[in-house]
C-alpha cells in the first residue's frame, strides 16, 4: 500500500504542516512511523485529514467532526480506485461517489470535493468558493506553500499578503514564523508569533513553535511557559512533551523531565 510523507500531504492537499500536526494531535488520524520516526500517511489518512480540516474551517464542532470522519473511514477503500473517487456535500450530507456507486457518510456541512485521476492514482482537491473575500487569502497561501522550497523570500511575501487578506489565518502566520526562524531572523519570527497570538488567540502549534524560537534565543524560562501553554491546549502534542522533557532535564528538573518523556513515548509508540 502506498504511503505519503508530510511533504507529500502538503503538496497533494494544500494542508500546511501546522494543520497536519494539529489534526494528528487531535486524533483524527494515527499515521505509521517511517525512517527516522517520520510520519507516513495512508491514502485513507489523506482523505480523513482533508475532510477534518475542511469541517474545522467551517466551524463544525469537534465531536461532530470526529463522528463524521470515523464513519467516512469505515467505508473508504485502501487506495485510489481505478474508477476514481469524489467526496462532496449535498446540503448537510457528505456523499461519496466511487465509480457508479454513490453512498452517504454521516457528516456536517462543508463544500469540498476530492477527485481521483484513474490514470495515475493521484488525488486532487476542489473547493467551491463560498465567500469571495476568502479567495485572495487562500490563493496567496497556496502560492506561498509552493514557493517554500524554491523561493523562501517569495513565500514569506505571499504569506504576508495572505495574512493581510485574512488576519485570522493562523496557519499563514505559523508558516511565516517558521520560515523566518529557519532564516535565523529570530526577532522577526518572534514578532510574527506575538502578532499571531494577539490576532488569533492561543493555538497549541503556534505556542510550541514560539517555545522552540525562545529556546534558540536563549530564553529558557519563557520557552518553558510557551511549551506548557501549548500542552494545556493540546495535551497530546507529542513534540511538546519531548522538547519540554529535554529542557527540564537541562535545567535540573529530573522528575518533570521523566514525566514528559514518558508521555512522549506513550504518544509516539
Amino acid at each position: 500500500m502506498d504511503s505519503y510523507g508530510v511533504r507529500d500531504v502538503e503538496r497533494l492537499l494544500g494542508v500546511p504542516r501546522a494543520t497536519i500536526r494539529a489534526l494528528v494531535g487531535a486524533g483524527f488520524v494515527a499515521p505509521a512511523r517511517g525512517p527516522r520516526n517520520s510520519w507516513r500517511f495512508s491514502f485513507q489518512d489523506l482523505i480523513v485529514l482533508r475532510t477534518a480540516q475542511a469541517l474545522a474551517a467551517a466551524r463544525v464542532p469537534q465531536r461532530r467532526i470526529t463522528r463524521s470522519v470515523r464513519q467516512l473511514r469505515r467505508h473508504l477503500p485502501g487506495a485510489m480506485p481505478l474508477s476514481g473517487l469524489a467526496i462532496g456535500a449535498e446540503g448537510d450530507r457528505v456523499v461519496v461517489r466511487e465509480g457508479r456507486k454513490r453512498w452517504q457518510a454521516d457528516s456536517g456541512q462543508y463544500l469540498l470535493e476530492f477527485g481521483g485521476d484513474p490514470a495515475n492514482g493521484s488525488l486532487t482537491v476542489i473547493e467551491r468558493r463560498v465567500e469571495s473575500k476568502a479567495a485572495p487569502a487562500r490563493d496567496r497561501f497556496q502560492e506561498a506553500l509552493a514557493l517554500e522550497r524554491s523561493d523562501p523570500e517569495g513565500a514569506m511575501c505571499a504569506y504576508r499578503e495572505a495574512i493581510a487578506a485574512d488576519p485570522k489565518n493562523v496557519d499563514a502566520r505559523i508558516n511565516l514564523g517558521l520560515l523566518l526562524h529557519e532564516a535565523r531572523r529570530l526577532a522577526e519570527a518572534g514578532r510574527v508569533y506575538s502578532d499571531a497570538l494577539e490576532a488569533c488567540g492561543a493555538d497549541a502549534v503556534l505556542l510550541f513553535n514560539l517555545g522552540v524560537l525562545l529556546e534558540d534565543m536563549g530564553n529558557e524560562e519563557e520557552a518553558l511557559r510557551a511549551y506548557r501553554a501549548a500542552l494545556a491546549i493540546d495535551p497530546e502534542l507529542a513534540d511538546g512533551h519531548y522538547n519540554l522533557a529535554l529542557l527540564c532535564r537541562s535545567r535540573g528538573e529530573p522528575r518533570e523531565a521523566i514525566r514528559h518523556m514518558a508521555e512522549y513515548r506513550r504518544l509516539t509508540r
